[in-house]
């Protein structure tokens, strides 16, 4: 997330060399070959999505339409250099199904992996893992209700690995074999994965869609279908489903890549224009619209309404104002209304958090507009109580709302909101020469889906500050009025214990006059940086010097203070700062527990010197500034994304909340209330008893790391709070990493006026620093846990302790790609061979701060009586592993995604920023980073043999058990 540093600084003056084409890339842009790259159906003078709209066309893409149909959209794309995106679109989805097909697009989807014209059973996930593609990442596939869209990313792509793969991708969607054998594998593969996506949440969800969207065909189809209809599922039956909607005609493809687009456009004509459906094109069904009940009020529209009991889960309710959804024309005017009704909603959505940053009944709500699945456009309220009385959160929120729709907003506020939008649209204008073609191509997939066109970022920018002038007071006040204006009102409210809750109390809280309270209302004024305190006196550095890898430079202040510069300019307008400090979990005593889960919730909002957070919020508007903050295990981070002219505010905000933290008391008392209200769900699910207690049992019951109880949250005190993380804020060494596309020089002049100006840290004592990571002992397990959800439903665990420090990084690297191999073992015995589990789950952990710590663990979902099972089969993995070694095919399949990873990576400073946090202080991690890409890409079988007799064989693993508490017998024993 120290070590023999002596020896490691020895080594650093030589400057890295790395064999990475991100860093001396010859181009492998393919080039168009006349006579072969001459497509035949590309449309630039008639784009089919600018069809019938006034937004200017991205002639960076090539349109297309083949004359069976099917329409394709090409550019031109070397982010990541040698990528090529491939996405094939059908406009087809779970809403599409009938009764009795209902998961059966899904379920396609899986086939479609399984088996077609030119994969055998089971070789297309490893086809590609062998190309560098990695199963998830690279090779996807998704089914919405109204889409299902097919993925490939494919890195080092060449003319041939390229159309290779577009014709057996095309093969795949085209011409699936849908065997009555494929049909009985991946029926139970679907099922495992409904089953580890159920319990209360998809119960929740299912009630609030088929409330939302009662009486139309959204409201009655997930995708994920029903275990009746899925295990009715036949070869005939996904057949007929596949020749009804895979036609050309619902097809788009779309080919980015670092390829001339003549040779994309061409590629896809190649594999596409032979597809041809059968019979007739079956017409779309009829999604249906919202519809008020006989006889509402049509001021006050109340419909459908439902009250879900889940114990365990906190108090939330949400209501829907629900308007058709209707075919637009996406041009300039359509266009200004979004951006009104936008900053209408982020208006309203300032004022509700600023009023439960006040302590009010509710501790969070918002306001969103969104167009679900050509179904409904509609405005969705979410509330989340602040305890019991949901009615009087509800009459909160709701007055808030009342109010916006009672009188305009001040020109302060539309500006203040403004100003966001413009910061976020400007940056990804910047950024719109580096966007990855994988993004890229699943914005026209998004566009195809919701019938709209594509603008260029730059287009969009020059489009919203035209527009943004006219937004005035009156144009917001009368878009807001529109957003809450609709047919039909609907609403949803889980409850844990049902008490005070029924769907007569929440028609009738619904149906209630609101009362309008303007106390939210933001009328102050914006806050410059300049008027605020100084951190203290500035003091430019005392050392700068390279640090030995790449352009590097590593400064040194008198105050103690390190700080790393890397300067690149291929990401314009981007700049990445990672301040490190402290001591991190090393540092928290074991009862402050409960303080470091606050400190994650609480500690940015408690505010810094003058600036409370709606000051925070104040003094940033216009600008680029994050601020996250995270606790690893040997230090505390803070983290934002800004840019070179915000680059000096970002560092003043981090500084300042170290050399003048500011305590306020209601963040606390509101991440402890939250806190303390999710609680009980961690118990719901085997993920969330996982969450809960893992990491605890993991590190030996380690108390810092239990997850606080009510009872502790309820303790807790802002007192305590500001003791706590008084002492953390100050003590141990600080490390700025300041990467991206900056100015070296003013960089420098910043971090001299922030960083440089700290008073000098505390000292840790040794026995923080030193503190080691546990780890079970032997004999210390198995270990049983029970959930209170679904009977079906287990999770199983199985670790090992490896190690840490960074002396021992390269081993470090060579122990992820040992996980790697289990993980696709365990894939393939439990989901493709079993369908016993959906996603089992492999993690190798390594901590460079202490010589400990480092864990091996796997984990699946399964049916509770297939525990042993899954337990039998990781030991029967490892010990195999440990006698016999990997084969060179598995590891070749790890490997190359890996090495093409860093490559991809590379291209980005985040990259190297992730490399080499910590370096000033510990010099092993830049030594070891010239040998990245030599561990990866050198491992041997044999190498991945000892590791596995080392850390895994060597020791039984320590087994932990998920089971639901309802069950009639354990599962039976099983393994040593």
């Amino acid at each position: 997330m120290t070590f023999t540093k002596r020896v490691a600084a020895a080594f650093l003056p030589f400057v890295l060399l790395l064999p990475l084409p991100a860093l001396a890339q010859e181009s492998c842009t393919i080039t168009a070959v006349p006579g072969q790259d001459e497509p035949e159906y590309a449309r630039p003078d008639d784009p089919w999505i600018y069809r019938g709209t006034d937004i200017p066309i991205d002639e960076q893409w090539l349109f297309g339409e083949l004359p069976n149909g099917v329409r394709y959209a090409v550019r031109e794309n070397g982010v990541p250099p040698c990528q090529m995106s491939l996405r094939i679109a059908i406009d087809a989805g779970s809403i599409h199904e009938t009764d009795e097909e209902r998961g059966w697009a899904h379920l396609l989807e899986h086939l479609v992996f399984r088996e077609s014209r030119y994969f055998g059973n089971g070789e297309a996930i490893p086809h590609f893992q062998r190309m560098g593609a990695a199963l998830g990442y690279d090779t996807n596939a998704t089914t919405s209700p109204t889409q299902t869209v097919y993925k490939l990313d494919l890195p080092n792509a060449t003319r041939q690995s390229m159309d290779d793969s577009v014709r057996m991708f095309s093969g795949m969607v085209i011409d699936p074999v849908l065997s009555a054998e494929n049909v009985a594998l991946d029926v139970p593969i679907v099922l495992a994965e409904r089953r580890e996506r159920a319990g209360p949440a998809r119960r929740v969800q299912e009630t609030t869609t088929s409330t939302f969207f009662a009486g139309q065909r959204l409201g009655e189809r997930m995708p994920i279908g029903t275990v009746e209809t899925l295990q009715g599922a036949t070869a005939e039956g996904v057949q007929a489903f596949h020749s009804r909607w895979y036609r050309p005609e619902n097809a788009v493809v779309v080919l980015v890549g670092d390829a001339d687009e003549e040779v994309l456009a061409a590629t896809v004509e190649r594999y596409f224009s032979d597809w041809e459906g059968e019979g007739p094109l079956t017409p779309t069904p009829d999604f249906g619209d919202p519809v008020a009940p006989a006889g509402a009020d049509p001021d006050n529209p109340v419909g459908e309404v439902a009250v879900v009991v889940e114990p365990g889960l906190p108090r939330t309710l949400s209501y829907g104002i629900m308007r058709p959804w209707v075919q637009i024309v996406d041009n300039m005017e359509y266009n200004r209304r979004n951006l009104l009704l936008d900053v209408g909603a982020a208006i309203i959505n300032r004022r509700l958090e600023q009023r439960a940053r006040e302590g009010g009944s509710f501790l969070g709500a918002s306001v969103g507009r969104d167009k679900v699945s050509r179904t409904v456009d509609g405005t969705f309220v979410t509330v989340a109580p602040n305890g019991e009385d949901w009615e009087a959160a509800l009459a909160d929120v709701r007055g808030v709302i009342a109010d916006a729709l009672r009188a305009p907003p001040s020109q302060g506020e539309i500006d203040q909101a403004v100003a966001g939008f413009d910061v976020a649209y400007t940056d990804f204008a910047e950024q719109s020469r580096i966007q990855a073609g994988s993004a890229l191509a699943d914005t026209v997939v998004g566009a195809v889906d919701i019938r709209e066109a594509v603008a260029s970022p730059e287009t969009f920018l020059a489009m919203f500050h035209s527009l943004s002038e006219r937004f005035t007071p009156e144009d917001v006040f009368a878009a807001t009025q529109a957003l809450f204006e609709g047919e039909v009102i609907r609403a949803v409210m889980l409850s844990p214990d049902g008490e005070g809750a029924s769907e007569a109390a929440l028609r009738a809280a619904l149906e209630r006059p609101a009362m309008a309270n303007g106390d939210a209302r933001q009328d102050a004024e914006a806050i410059n940086f300049a008027d605020l305190p100084p951190i203290g006196q500035p003091s430019m550095p005392t050392v700068r010097e390279p640090l030995g890898v790449l352009d590097v430079e590593q400064l040194t202040f008198a105050n103690g203070v390190r700080a790393m510069l890397f300067s690149r300019d291929n990401e314009p307008g981007r700049v990445t700062v990672r301040v490190r400090f402290g001591t991190g979990w090393r540092g928290i005593e074991d009862d402050e527990a409960v303080y470091a889960q606050l400190g994650q919730m609480a500690l940015v909002s408690s505010g810094l010197g003058p600036l409370g957070q709606n000051e925070i919020d104040r003094v940033a508007a216009g600008s680029k500034l994050g601020f996250e903050f995270r606790i690893e295990d040997g230090a505390f981070v803070f983290q934002g994304l800004t840019r070179q002219e915000d680059l000096e505010n970002q560092l003043y905000l981090f500084a300042a909340k170290l050399a003048m933290p500011r305590w306020d008391e209601a963040p606390v008392e509101r991440a402890a209330s939250a806190a303390a209200i999710g609680y009980d769900s961690f118990n719901r699910d085997p993920n969330g008893v996982l969450n809960r207690d893992l990491d605890w049992l993991l590190r030996d019951r380690d108390p810092r790391f239990a997850t606080p109880t009510p009872a502790e949250l309820q303790a807790a005190t802002p007192e305590g709070f500001r003791r706590t993380w008084s002492r953390l804020l100050q003590q141990g060494p600080i490390e700025v990493a300041v990467f991206g596309d900056i100015d070296r020089d003013a960089a420098i002049a910043a971090l001299s006026r922030t960083f440089g100006a700290l008073p000098p840290r505390m000292v840790p004592s040794p026995d923080v620093v030193d503190r080691p990571m546990a780890f079970p002992a032997v004999g210390s397990g198995p270990v049983e846990l029970l959930h209170a959800g679904d009977a079906d439903q287990a999770a199983a665990v199985i670790a090992w302790p490896t190690g840490g420090g960074s002396q021992e990084l390269p081993r470090s690297r060579k122990l992820d790609l040992l996980g790697q191999i289990i993980s696709i073992r365990l894939l393939d015995g439990l989901r493709e061979r079993a369908g016993a589990a959906y996603s089992p789950f492999v993690s190798s952990t390594w901590p460079l701060e202490t010589e400990s710590g480092g864990i091996i663990f796997a984990m699946a979902q399964v049916d509770p009586a297939l525990v042993p099972v899954f337990f039998d089969m990781a030991e029967t993995i490892v010990a195999d592993l440990a006698e016999s070694g990997p084969t060179d095919d598995e590891l070749a399949r790890v490997v190359e995604p890996v090495r093409l990873n860093i490559e991809r990576g590379s291209t980005g400073h985040t990259f190297w920023l992730n490399q080499l946090q910590g370096s000033t202080i510990d010099p092993n991690r830049a030594l070891y980073l010239r040998s990245l890409y030599s561990d990866y890409v050198n491992t041997t079988p044999a190498e991945i043999q000892l590791l596995a007799q080392q850390y895994l064989a060597a020791r039984p693993g320590w087994r932990l058990s998920v089971l639901p508490e309802n069950m009639e017998s354990p599962p039976a024993a099983a393994g040593r």
